[in-house]
């Protein structure tokens, strides 16, 4: 990783902000007392939670760009590399920053949970943009956090810690579930392209000579993090994408069943099967009998 900065610790992190490390395993950094993170690409081994409150600059996942907008929550986990890009103004900067090791979470119910916060590995175009009254959530959050970390750390610092972390992240959950549905334009159109993109990969050929898609393969091709694009899905509809591509792989195989002139393995074949028992078995768990046994009955 030639050229980019190792963001291993919180020390590390509060080094490029100027700011002293309260607490070895965790920071909350209030933007207005600390330095702008300097421009740069950094590859962090932290959990980080970004709120700004100013349109002052852009930031970089992977080849994508974000304008970091007023009002807009972004995360990232450990193993993330972000690039940061700086805009003039002449404006003070605003907004908070909390960033946590995943050593503060060990032996806690939310170490074993944290895998359900998905957003963590949202893309940064995937921000979680917020109204005024959940903003004043999220920065009472911060400030409740902040406050706790600025008291004389104790045998109840961890836990008070943790908690307050879990019940943020759930607020954050909340108001992604609200995006969902006020994103509601945006994402039929995702949904849409969802479906013509799963029919195009069966009818072309694409999973005889590729084998079965994957859920990565369409948040690829529509150009979203799985998490998130898993997340979409199921909150519109009910059913996660996986659940979605073994739905339209059995109305493919139910169609392709009826032409008596191809076996069984000879469509599991053209679905993307390479091992015929394994269409064989998907196939009777969703519809209830066997390929042959369709065939035969209908």
């Amino acid at each position: 990783m030639s050229g980019v900065i190792q963001v291993k610790s919180v020390s590390d992190y509060c080094r490029l902000r100027g700011v002293p490390a309260a607490h070895p395993l965790i920071t909350v950094i209030d933007a207005s007392t600390a330095e702008p993170m300097p421009e740069g690409t950094y590859h962090f081994g932290l959990y980080g939670v970004f709120l700004k409150e100013l349109k002052c600059g852009e930031l970089r996942y992977g080849r994508g760009h974000y304008d970091y907008q007023e009002g807009t929550l972004v995360f990232f986990g450990p193993g993330q590399v972000i690039g940061v890009l700086h805009r003039e103004t002449s404006e003070k900067l605003m907004g908070w920053a909390m960033l946590f090791h995943p050593d503060l979470l060990k032996g806690t119910s939310l170490a074993r949970n944290i895998h359900k916060y998905s957003f963590f590995s949202y893309d940064v175009n995937e921000a979680l943009h917020i109204s005024d009254k959940e903003k004043a959530n999220v920065a009472d959050s911060f400030r409740k956090i902040h406050q706790e970390l600025e008291a004389s750390i104790d045998q109840h610092s961890k836990t008070i810690l943790v908690a307050s972390i879990d019940l943020f992240l759930s607020y954050c959950t909340r108001f992604y579930q609200r995006q969902f549905i006020t994103r509601d334009h945006v994402n039929k159109g995702v949904l849409e392209k969802f479906d013509m993109l799963l029919h195009d990969y069966f009818t072309r050929g694409n999973a005889r000579d590729e084998g079965l898609p994957s859920v990565a393969y369409f948040a690829r091709a529509l150009n979203l993090s799985p998490n998130y694009f898993g997340d979409l899905v199921k909150k519109q509809t009910g059913s996660s994408p996986q659940e979605h591509i073994q739905e339209k792989l059995i109305d493919m195989a139910k169609e392709r069943i009826f032409d008596t002139e191809k076996s069984i393995s000879e469509v599991a074949y053209e679905l993307g099967f390479r091992y015929p028992q394994h269409f064989t078995r998907l196939f009777k768990q969703k519809v209830g009998v066997s390929p042959n046994e369709y065939r035969n009955l209908n």
